[in-house]
């Protein structure tokens, strides 16, 4: 008979000690409101809403103990293990006394920062997985998309940086119990600025995962401005709860156009529709410039590249595909990575075919290859381009996503 594996039980640490003054506030960063709940409230909340974790620790100020704990009482109550430490004066002295709160028991521990308040539940949940899986620490990352260069005293630019070599280190950082303890015993300096610099000077191994824009640090004044910004959009789309990959929203925009052909025998296909007795659009696949407009803002907003990276303009595989290849291959690309989507909005531009007659179809076909309702509209640039003088079609796409929360 086999033995049941024993379940890990693992704790985050939320650093909230700091005081926040590049915020500008009066109040400790971590008890200021962003949308009228605290970054602390928001950020124990996403972090209990994690199913790996077992406890969460809050280390805030000395005189800010009573109502933190009023806060957490009020969040999370009897649902989850908690309890709240009195900070140090540095991060790394903060995170040794949460660490000390601990009892032996917790095979995983996570630091994350209160300032990162609006991090999805499920990178929690990536970052508990990836610990006990690989058994080194484990950091959300994100990969840097600036181009990056070396400068010299004078501010003169003098070589580009690999940025492939490069990412952005977040919060929440995993580690197994037993070695991160000890990596804080062999410490020899209290000015590390995070966890996974212990860790690794120490001499033990850090490992990344995909991290998330929502986990973006609340540091600055503009940083306060933009937490209220995605509070108030998930607001406004419905969304209730904690801040989370159930309510991240993101755009992407998509523009595709092709020409008419002069090959009688070539149909027109746009919008997922054929149009008897118009010119075809001469392209690879079908030409269906809708189509292909709306694959692209799909794969744009999910951060995944276009239409032409992923399938290949010149693919043996695709010639002659029609529209709903890309597009229900761009909504499996998407769903792949963690998002659905919410809505499409999508416009011809051109002077043919005429859509009036045939909109709600064509928003039926989109509609039944997206999953989620598909709106279409035309217009003409009033015979200016190449539009206008009857040469081709263009579409412009607007796709909004959403991420799925993670089961």
């Amino acid at each position: 008979m086999t033995e049941r594996a024993v379940p890990v039980r693992a704790a985050v640490i939320v650093v909230a000690a700091g005081s926040g003054t590049r915020l500008g506030m009066a109040t400790p960063k971590a008890f200021v409101e962003v949308g009228g709940r605290t970054l602390l409230q928001r950020a124990v909340e996403s972090a209990a809403g994690a199913k790996t974790i077992s406890r969460v620790v809050a280390v805030v100020p000395r005189e800010l103990v009573e109502r933190a704990t009023l806060i957490l009482t009020e969040c999370l109550g009897a649902q989850s293990e908690w309890n709240v430490v009195v900070g140090a004066d540095s991060r790394f002295r903060s995170v040794a006394h949460g660490l000390e709160s601990l009892s032996p028991d917790f095979d995983v521990v996570l630091v994350h920062d209160a300032a990162r308040a609006l991090a999805p539940s499920a990178v929690f949940d990536d970052v508990v997985n990836a610990v006990v899986a690989s058994g080194d620490g484990v950091v959300a990352s994100l990969p840097v998309v600036d181009t990056v260069n070396f400068i010299d005293s004078s501010g003169m630019v003098t070589r580009p940086v690999d940025r492939t070599t490069l990412a952005i280190m977040q919060t929440p950082q995993g580690f197994p119990r037993a070695d991160f303890a000890e990596a804080y015993v062999r410490a020899d300096q209290p000015d590390y600025t995070d966890d996974a610099a212990v860790f690794t000077a120490a001499g033990f191994v850090v490992r990344t995962v995909a991290g998330d824009s929502a986990s973006f640090k609340i540091t600055t004044p503009d940083d306060l401005v933009r937490a209220e910004s995605v509070v108030t959009a998930a607001n406004a789309f419905g969304v209730t709860g904690v801040i989370g990959a159930d309510a991240q929203l993101r755009v992407g925009t998509g523009v595709d156009t092709h020409a008419f052909t002069d090959d009688p025998k070539v149909p027109l296909t746009l919008a997922g529709l054929s149009w008897p007795g118009e010119r075809g659009l001469s392209g690879h696949s079908d030409g269906d410039a809708v189509a292909h407009a709306v694959c692209d803002a799909l794969l744009a907003a999910a951060g995944l590249g276009d239409i032409g990276g992923v399938f290949g303009t010149d693919d043996p595989r695709f010639a002659g595909a029609s529209g709903d290849v890309f597009v229900t291959h761009a909504v499996h690309l998407v769903r792949e990575a963690g998002y659905e989507p919410v809505n499409v909005s999508v416009q011809i531009v051109g002077n043919r075919p005429r859509l009036a007659a045939r909109r709600g179809e064509a928003e039926s076909v989109l509609s039944s290859w997206v999953g989620a309702p598909v709106s279409v509209s035309a217009t003409t640039t009033d015979g200016l381009g190449f539009t206008g003088r009857g040469e081709g079609v263009a579409a412009i796409a607007t796709a909004l996503i959403r991420a799925r929360p993670r089961r």
